[in-house]
């Protein structure tokens, strides 16, 4: 038996196991949570962007917006589709009925 150790002040992972619905759950949620993250989020819910386009309403980097969608995308709350040298990225299908299956007291589906 694997076993995750966690304090308050000192957060210790002595061994992973699979993510289960609750740590599935804290992931996406914790992704969501980052401003930045969100505004992207609330871009894509108007239609695919690509990274030039979502610059022009969050104005970071492009590489450190490359790392949030990065991010949006492991989590499964973001696809993307190539055009060219581009990259579009969209919202998942899913994305908001996974966002809402993660809050806590969500029926389970």
């Amino acid at each position: 038996m694997v076993d995750t150790v966690v304090a308050l002040d000192d957060p210790v992972v002595r061994a992973a196991e699979p993510p289960g619905p609750a740590a599935q759950s804290v992931a996406l949620l914790t992704a969501v949570a980052d401003p930045i993250r969100w505004a992207v989020l609330a871009q894509l819910a108007d239609g695919k962007a690509c990274v030039c386009n979502l610059q022009e309403h969050i104005p970071i980097a492009s590489n450190l917006l490359s790392y949030h969608l990065k991010v949006l995308r492991d989590v499964g709350l973001v696809t993307t589709s190539r055009r060219g040298r581009w990259v579009d990225y969209t919202l998942a299908d899913d994305a908001r009925e996974r966002m809402t299956a993660a809050l806590p007291g969500a029926d389970p589906a």
